[in-house]
Formats: C-alpha cells, sequence, structure tokens
C-alpha cells in the first residue's frame, strides 16, 4: 500500500486547473487567402519607387502577419493561400488559372519564410514562375477553396474566405460566369464558410460593389449591405499582434436553481485569466522529435511496478494508519449537484469591494440545457436591477469541487455612440470569502496628514488620472520572449526592439501635472529634502572604512600576542584583528578563515 496522503481530498479548489478548460472538443478555425493574380494587382503608382508595394505584395504582406500572429494567438489553426488569375494552375481539381501556393495547413517558420521571399524577391520573376491570364473562373477558385476545407484532415469549426482584389467586376461580358459564382457562393453559406471581400482600390478609381460582389455575398435577406473601410481592414491584418487569443465560449453550461422545480440553464464565462509562457517541450537529443512522458510507480521495498488499483491513499490517526478505497474518496470529495443554487437576496451596498477572494466570472442564459432560461434570466436580470440587489447562491463549479458563497452581480446592457454593445446583460459571479479569510490586522500609528496636504494630493492625482484599458498595457516579459522565439525561427540577427508600455511616461506626467506635484512636495516634505535619496553618516563610506580601520590597527598594536597565545584566549578576537596581528608580525597564513588566522599565529610561536 503505497501512502500518498489524505490531508487535501477536496481542496483542489486552490489550484483549479479546469477553471481553463472548456466543456466539449477544441476545433481549430480555419483561414483561406484568395488572391486575384490579374496585372493591376502588380501595378504601382509610382514605377520609379522601389520601396512601393503594389496590391498583390500588400495582400502577400497581409498573409505573412496573419501567419506570425497565428502562431503566438492560436497555431493549432489551419492558414492557406490560393492565387486565381494565374496562367500555371495547380489544384487537385485541376482547374485552369487557379494556384494553391500554400495549403490548408498549420503556420510554421518555413510557410513564412517562403512568403518573405517571394514578397520580397518574387516579384521580378513572378510572370515566368506563375504568369498570368484573365481567363479564369471565380467559381472554380471558390470551389477550390470549399474543397481544402471538405479535404482537410483536421476538423475545422470557423471557416473563412478572404478575397483580394481590385477589380469590382470580373467577368464582364460573360453572364454565364457570373451566374456560377454567385451560386457558388451560396453553396458557401449553406456549408458554413464565411465568404469576405478584401477590395483594394486602383488609383483615382473607386471599387463599386453593386457591380458584381453585391449579390456574391449578400442575399435579400440581408439589411446591413456595407462594406468596411478597406484601409481600415488592411491596416487591422497588417497590425503585429502578439497575444494569445482565448476563444470566446463558456467554461461550463449548468443549472441556475431559483426554488424546488424551477431551473434555468446558464454559461459560465472567464472575462479575465492570466496569460503565461509556454510550457518547455522535451525533444530528443538525436532525432529533435518530441518526447512521451510515461511514468511508473514502484514499491519501495521491492521494486514492484504498482497499477493504479494497487494504489490507495491514507492517513495515519492516532497512531494508525487508515486507508481509504477510491469509491470512498469520491463519495468524500462530492458535495452535491453541480449549479448555482439561490439562497436568498441581499442589497447591494452589503456588497464590499474588499470582498476579493479570486477572480469573478460572469454568467448568461443557455438554451441549449434548458428552453426558456433565456426569458426566466431576462426577467431575473430586471427585477434585481429595479430593486438593486444581489443574488446570494451556493456555488459548486465542477463534479468533486466543494461549495463555495457567490455573489451574483447584475449587469445592464450598455453601448456606445455608434450602438456597439460595450457591456452585455448577466450577472457577475464574486466569490465571497469565509470567516477565517478576514484578518485583524494591528496598525501603528502614523502621523496624519493635514487637511491642505490631502487637499493637494487630491489636485495632483486628479491631473495624473486616464482612461485605463487593459489591452493597452503589454507584458514587456511576454513581447520580449515571443520576439526571441521568433527571430530564433526566422533566422533574424537580432529580435525586434520591445516597448515596455508599462513605464510611467514621466515627460507627460510632468506636462500634464508638474505643477499639482511640486506643490504636494513643498506641503508634505521638508525644504531640500529628495524623496528616495539615502542618508548618510557624516564622513561617508570612505570616512567610516577609515575610521574602523584606524579602530582595528589601534586594538592589535595594544594586545600581547604570545600572551594571548599561550593562554588560548586568541578565539576571542576578531577575524580584523587577527587579520591585522598577522599581517603586523609578518605570519604567513594557509587561509582567511579564523581558525586558519589562529593556528598560523600559534605556530609563529610555538604554542
Amino acid at each position: 500500500m503505497a501512502d500518498f496522503g489524505f490531508a487535501n481530498f477536496g481542496d483542489d479548489d486552490d489550484n483549479e486547473e479546469e477553471e481553463f478548460t472548456f466543456q466539449g472538443v477544441t476545433q481549430r478555425d480555419g483561414l483561406i487567402f484568395l488572391i486575384d493574380c490579374s496585372k493591376s494587382m502588380f501595378d504601382k503608382d509610382d514605377e520609379d519607387n522601389e520601396e512601393e508595394e503594389s496590391h498583390f505584395q500588400l495582400c502577400l504582406r497581409c498573409a505573412q502577419t496573419t501567419l506570425q500572429n497565428k502562431i503566438i494567438s492560436s497555431d493549432k489553426d489551419l492558414v492557406g493561400i490560393v492565387f486565381y488569375g494565374t496562367e500555371k494552375s495547380q489544384n487537385p481539381s485541376d482547374f485552369k488559372h487557379v494556384y494553391v501556393y500554400q495549403g490548408l495547413e498549420q503556420p510554421g517558420a518555413e510557410r513564412i519564410l517562403e512568403l518573405e521571399n517571394l514578397i520580397d524577391d518574387g516579384m521580378k520573376s513572378f510572370e515566368k514562375d506563375f504568369g498570368h491570364n484573365t481567363a479564369y473562373s471565380l467559381n472554380d477558385a471558390l470551389w477550390t477553396c470549399q474543397n481544402m476545407f471538405a479535404n482537410s484532415s483536421q476538423k475545422v469549426g470557423f471557416k473563412r474566405i478572404m478575397l483580394f482584389t481590385n477589380n469590382d467586376n470580373p467577368h464582364a461580358g460573360a453572364p454565364q460566369l457570373q451566374r456560377q459564382a454567385k451560386t457558388k457562393a451560396g453553396d458557401l453559406k449553406e456549408t458554413g464558410i464565411e465568404l469576405e471581400l478584401m477590395h483594394l482600390q486602383k488609383p483615382n478609381e473607386s471599387f463599386e460593389v453593386d457591380k458584381f460582389y453585391k449579390d456574391l455575398l449578400y442575399s435579400a435577406d440581408d439589411d446591413f449591405t456595407e462594406l468596411a473601410n478597406p484601409a481600415e481592414r488592411l491596416e487591422e491584418l497588417l497590425t503585429r499582434v502578439r497575444s494569445k487569443d482565448h476563444k470566446k465560449r463558456a467554461l461550463r453550461r449548468i443549472p441556475l436553481t431559483l426554488g424546488p422545480g424551477l431551473e434555468l440553464g446558464v454559461g459560465v464565462y472567464t472575462l479575465v485569466r492570466p496569460c503565461y509562457k509556454p510550457t518547455a517541450v522535451k525533444l530528443s537529443r538525436n532525432t529533435n522529435e518530441e518526447l512521451k512522458t510515461h511514468s511508473k510507480t514502484y514499491l519501495r521495498e521491492t521494486g514492484e511496478v504498482l497499477m493504479p488499483q494497487d494504489l490507495k491513499k491514507a492517513q495515519t490517526y492516532g497512531g494508525k494508519r487508515i486507508s481509504f478505497e477510491n469509491d470512498e474518496i469520491n463519495q468524500i470529495k462530492n458535495f452535491g449537484e453541480t449549479g448555482f443554487k439561490l439562497m436568498g437576496f441581499k442589497p447591494s451596498s452589503l456588497l464590499k469591494k474588499y470582498y476579493h477572494v479570486k477572480p469573478a466570472q460572469f454568467i448568461y442564459p443557455d438554451e441549449t440545457t434548458i428552453t426558456g432560461s433565456t426569458t426566466l434570466f431576462t426577467a431575473l436580470l430586471k427585477k434585481s436591477l429595479e430593486r438593486d440587489v444581489t443574488a446570494i447562491c451556493k456555488y459548486i463549479s465542477s463534479k468533486n469541487f466543494p461549495p463555495r458563497f457567490v455573489a451574483l452581480v447584475p449587469q445592464e446592457e450598455e453601448f456606445d455612440k455608434q450602438n456597439v454593445q460595450i457591456s452585455p446583460p448577466g450577472f457577475h459571479v464574486i466569490y465571497l470569502p469565509f470567516a477565517d479569510d478576514f484578518r485583524k490586522v494591528k496598525f501603528e500609528e502614523q502621523p496624519k496628514a493635514g487637511s491642505e496636504q490631502v487637499e493637494k494630493a487630491k489636485e495632483m492625482i486628479k491631473k495624473m488620472k486616464f482612461t485605463f484599458n487593459s489591452e493597452n498595457f503589454e507584458n514587456p516579459s511576454l513581447q520580449k520572449y515571443w520576439r526571441n522565439i521568433e527571430a530564433l525561427a526566422l533566422d533574424r540577427t537580432a529580435p525586434e526592439e520591445v516597448e515596455d508600455f508599462t513605464l510611467p511616461d514621466d515627460e507627460r506626467m510632468l506636462k500634464r501635472a508638474g505643477e499639482a506635484i511640486d506643490n504636494f512636495k513643498d506641503m508634505v516634505f521638508p525644504s531640500g529634502y529628495e524623496p528616495g535619496a539615502k542618508k548618510r553618516k557624516a564622513g561617508g563610506a570612505t570616512g567610516n572604512a577609515a575610521a574602523k580601520k584606524a579602530k582595528t590597527a589601534d586594538a592589535s598594536a595594544s594586545i600581547d600576542v604570545k600572551k594571548e597565545a599561550e593562554e588560548g584566549r586568541l578565539g576571542k578576537l576578531t577575524v580584523a584583528v587577527l587579520k591585522e596581528i598577522v599581517k603586523k608580525e609578518k605570519i604567513t597564513a594557509s587561509g582567511t578563515k579564523k581558525a586558519d588566522l589562529i593556528d598560523a599565529i600559534n605556530d609563529h610561536f610555538g604554542v
């Protein structure tokens, strides 16, 4: 019997690994860049300017940036690149003038470097390597993308095609090709594939979506048929975002019990979660392949391999070892059915800000588990807001987890000036502290600030306030880590520089509150005082060292060394005094420790 202890059978709530695992199978997103390769996509406003990029190069740059972002944000997603309007063809269905440049696969360093070479060096040889041809069929290009999603070996959740072109009326004069393209666009919609147009405008020309793409992108039932500004969309695609992408899905779907026989389904969401560096992966020294770890438990006395059924948990109590079967442990850790159980209501004013035990969660109605949950949830939210009350619930987050008492704080739906939702309707799940979570802290009496000093402090703080948004402050440690990994993978000579936004902006602070800061310092600190400066004794460090050395020399001079050695009192002297004696008597010591110095002195005087 292996003794693994019993102290933490039900105390798994501290680490809560399952807090960040989602119910159901995580699916990958799929994205295909469908790029027009007509000759007009390669034209530049200023042909003499070699640094200026054509529309085609801009599209490839968007694809490259997306691949780099995907590696960090969600490396399991699939990305592909398809050219249409080329002379050469390369696709599984043998469609003419459609070239699959990169298949639907996970992003990697090789694919990014391949795109870089095409952007920087491949434009001059593009005519030779791929060519141009206007006899393409947009239907064939869309069909190729659809087949790539259908034939993917990985299960793809959200599927999207981004179509890049500066031609607002392809197949002009060919109504049959136009009908085929529109029919295929309808097929994409039915199979759950989203088609998004990234329209590029030629110099001094506008892109008329009504000529062809309006019927391709929108059905008769769609109310919103305006395209976003292409400059904004391209800027978004070209922006490097080195942050992990967390899918917006429920952590769990559980019931909220309001009373006997009255339940509604809710989804629990985490609004804020920590972002860590990826865990290290062990690789084989010879093959550089990922190693698989297998763990075995051995019996200490005989070395026998123990199977899971051979292991039992035990607790020593009263001098006896009490073992527990797995069923007994499960019963001990079972505290009831998972979900929220309403205990009552309290005024919202009773909930204090210092009741922060752990990060809050958010709940929203879930119709998939219990039909009619949205109606009941809306009624509960509306009444809680009207009466300014907070619901108190017993919350068991998952099986084998201990119950917690939580407060459901209602939140009303909010919109900005453009009628875009900024705060969803629902309840924040605030974990309430237990009695032993409160501590009585004794504070020593400190000098209190006067009313004028308080007013100066308020004025200073007021001028230094700003609208805080956590998305504006990147973690410099994580950013440096990702840049180093990227530089190593892409053979860069040096990583990109990291701008630390967490450092205070001294120049801006002085500009906004410089006068208020000076007034506060004059009011609180005495004249000539510099905050943060260390106090020094008279004479400084040099004077102290000299005085200490002189004191040691005087002490060693007044000592009868031979007499002290004969009477065995050298151990009472300090190391500094012993060193001074060794130096004065010109004694050779084997070391600088106290014992070595004493032995050297005793040997010198023959003691």
